[in-house]
């Protein structure tokens, strides 16, 4: 069965490029699942996982991300996919995809990489967030064994990925973070054969294991939750400050960052906290760190919010711009100015955008025609 569906996933990657999603398989239809029960402690096909360190009476502290799971025998943190059996950690859901796609790398998104290319896109299961306003929580808030998923090896990957055409990987959908192991991996494969590798991540992880993927990545977008640290207790299960030193250390190793804000209707659109969110990223990452703010659509477990009214995605973008950000972005706004760059020195549309797609650019090696170098990964 697991051959089938690799043959499958390898057609829809390259034939037709088409979405694949593979099904949620619910253990249970109230309630929680039973990791200790359901997910079995044979070994056999999983991957140790990293930094981590064993304690006393066969616990043991994952230090991969904020969380710091402690786990006994037989137990699975927080990300649903890093179990402690018999004393030792091992990933879950190393080499097991749960979602594939060839995107426009706009999607992501990333407006300063390779305009109007596209990227090999996977995840797999799991995330060690609990967004109440995830788009993707069919894959991202499940254990492996609820999700039908491809295996598929590192090298398979790349070599896929080369086949499709797409200049660069992108990891994404879920949170690459709790599949660290195998994203770094994919990422020293994907290096060694001239391709770009892109992270979509929340940037809920710790600092050495973040130094450790640095040299592997080209561009590392940030999905920033919120400025204000009640809304990241409240809304996601995790804690602000992480996130804000994530970035430092991102944009500080020379990886291209990107950040984006979902603006969620009454809960983070306020004016106040966008401009404290700009001037932070103005201080602490440089003007030319582009900041997409995205419209929220009611999804998953806030389906009782409307969306968010396009007039405060538009001011946001003023409010950042005025605070003398020089790219800010919109998302989910159609026919929108902040679709397109603009060249800082006279205004005009460098990259013009509809959407997610490139009609027009520019730029020549990242050159605007008023002679402006606009920040970026362009070839």
């Amino acid at each position: 069965m697991k051959k089938a569906l690799a043959a499958l996933f390898l057609f829809a990657v390259v034939g037709s490029a088409l979405l694949l999603v593979l099904s949620r398989e619910r253990t249970a239809s109230a309630g929680p699942a039973e990791p200790a029960a359901a997910a079995p402690d044979d070994t056999a096909g999983l991957h140790e996982a990293m930094w981590y360190e064993k304690l006393a009476g066969g616990l043991v502290h994952c230090q991969l991300c904020p969380n710091h799971c402690r786990l006994p025998k037989g137990q699975i943190g927080l990300c649903r996919v890093r179990k402690n059996v018999g004393g030792t950690l091992y990933s879950l859901s190393y080499g097991q995809i749960a979602a594939v796609h060839v995107d426009p790398i706009e999607k992501k998104p990333f407006f300063h990489v390779l305009p109007g290319r596209e990227a090999f896109s996977l995840a797999t299961p799991g995330c060690n967030l609990r967004c109440l306003f995830c788009q993707n929580w069919e894959i991202s808030q499940a254990y492996p064994w609820e999700v039908r998923t491809a295996p598929m090896t590192p090298e398979e990957v790349v070599a896929a990925a080369l086949r499709s055409g797409a200049p660069a990987i992108a990891f994404t959908y879920s949170e690459p973070t709790i599949f660290y192991e195998y994203m770094l991996d994919i990422a020293k494969l994907a290096k060694e054969k001239g391709l770009k590798t892109l992270v979509v991540s929340a940037g809920y992880i710790e600092p050495e294991p973040l130094k450790a993927l640095l040299p592997f990545i080209d561009a590392y977008k940030v999905d920033f939750k919120a400025f204000d640290s009640q809304f990241y207790a409240d809304l996601t299960g995790g804690s602000r400050d992480p996130v804000l030193r994530t970035m430092k250390i991102v944009h500080e190793s020379g990886v291209w960052l990107e950040v984006v804000n979902l603006l969620v209707t009454g809960k983070n659109d306020g004016a106040e906290e966008v401009r404290a969110l700009a001037r932070w990223v103005k201080e602490n990452l440089g003007a030319d760190v582009p900041l997409h703010f995205s419209r929220f659509h009611p999804m998953h477990k806030l389906m009782n919010l409307p969306p968010t009214p396009v007039e405060r995605v538009v001011r946001a973008r003023e409010i950042a711009l005025a605070e003398g950000l020089r790219y800010v972005y919109t998302g989910n706004v159609p026919a929108a100015e902040g679709d397109s760059t603009y060249s800082p020195k006279t205004g005009q549309i460098v990259i013009e955008r509809k959407g997610y797609f490139v009609v027009r650019n520019e730029l020549q090696d990242g050159v605007a025609p008023d002679r402006t170098a606009i920040p970026g990964i362009w070839k």
